[in-house]
C-alpha cells in the first residue's frame, strides 16, 4: 500500500468524509460506493482474490502492509499536532476501554441484541424443512404456470428477507455496544472519544432493527403457519427498538455524512 496513494484519495473531493463511519458494511447494496474512500481502497488493495482469502499468505501481507502505513500515518498525524504518543499512558487507555466494553456488553440493550442473534440462528435451524417444503411449492407453481401466481417474484422476495436477517443478526449486537462505549467515553473527562459517535452507532443500529422486523415481517407472510413464533421475535426486536431509542434519544437525529 503506497501512503502517497492513500493521501491522495483522501484529497478527491468525490469522497465523502466519514461516510463509512456509520454505514451497514452491506457494499454490494449501497449507492454511495463511489463515494467511499474506504470501499474504493478495498478494491484497490484487496482486488487478487487470494488477498481475500484469510487462509492465504497474500492476505495477510496486505494487512501486514494496510497496519505498517496505517501507524506511519498516525505517527506523523501526532507530530504535525504536537502530540507526543510514547508520552501517552497507553496501558491507562487500555485499560479504561476495556472497562467500558465490559459495562457495554452486559448493558440490558446489549444482552437483547444478543438474545435477537440466538433466536435468529434458532429460528433458522429448525425451518430448514419449511424451506425445503417452500421451494417444492414455488417449483411446482412454476411447472404449473398457475394463473394469478408469481413464484419467481415470491422466491426474490423471500431471498431478500432472509438476507436481510441474516446480514444484520449480529451487526445489532455490534453497533449497540460500540455505542454504549461511545457514551461512556464520551462522557470521561480525559476522553478523546469523537463527539456524537455514540449516536451515529446508535442510529445505524437502529436502522438494522428497523429493516430486521420489516424483513420478518415480510417472512410471516410467506410463512402464515409461522406467524405466532415469528411475532415472539418481531415484539423482542420492537422492545430492544423502543430501549435504544430511550437510551439514544438523539440518535435519530444524528446526520450520517452521504445518508442523510
Amino acid at each position: 500500500m503506497d501512503k502517497e496513494y492513500i493521501k491522495k484519495l483522501a484529497e478527491d473531493p468525490k469522497f465523502i468524509p466519514g461516510i463509512y463511519n456509520y454505514c451497514d458494511r452491506w457494499c454490494e447494496r449501497c449507492p454511495l460506493t463511489s463515494r467511499c474512500m474506504n470501499f474504493a481502497l478495498s478494491e484497490e488493495e484487496l482486488d487478487n482474490p487470494q488477498a481475500r482469502d484469510i487462509n492465504n499468505k497474500s492476505f495477510w501481507q496486505e494487512m501486514s502492509e494496510i497496519l505498517q502505513v496505517t501507524l506511519e500515518m498516525l505517527e506523523e498525524a501526532a507530530s504535525e499536532q504536537g502530540i507526543n504518543l510514547d508520552s501517552l499512558d497507553v496501558q491507562q487507555a487500555a485499560e479504561e476501554h476495556e472497562k467500558n466494553r465490559d459495562i457495554a456488553e452486559s448493558h440490558e440493550c446489549s444482552r437483547a441484541a444478543k438474545a435477537y442473534s440466538q433466536m435468529v440462528r434458532n429460528w433458522f435451524d429448525s425451518a430448514k424443512e419449511l424451506f425445503e417444503g417452500k421451494a417444492d411449492d414455488l417449483s411446482l407453481q412454476i411447472r404449473l404456470e398457475l394463473p394469478n401466481s408469481n413464484p419467481v417474484g415470491e422466491a426474490a422476495g423471500l431471498k431478500n428477507s432472509v438476507d436481510i436477517i441474516r446480514w444484520y443478526q449480529h451487526f445489532i449486537y455490534v453497533k449497540l455496544v460500540r455505542a454504549i462505549r461511545g457514551s461512556l467515553e464520551e462522557t470521561s473527562q480525559d476522553s478523546a472519544a469523537v463527539p456524537g459517535d455514540a449516536n451515529g452507532s446508535a442510529k445505524i443500529a437502529l436502522i438494522a432493527i428497523d429493516r430486521s422486523i420489516a424483513a420478518w415481517g415480510q417472512m410471516s407472510q410467506h410463512f402464515p403457519q409461522y406467524k405466532d413464533n415469528i411475532l415472539d421475535i418481531l415484539v423482542h426486536l420492537d422492545r430492544l427498538r423502543r430501549k435504544t431509542e430511550e437510551l439514544f434519544p438523539d440518535a435519530r437525529a444524528f446526520v450520517r455524512p452521504g445518508f442523510d
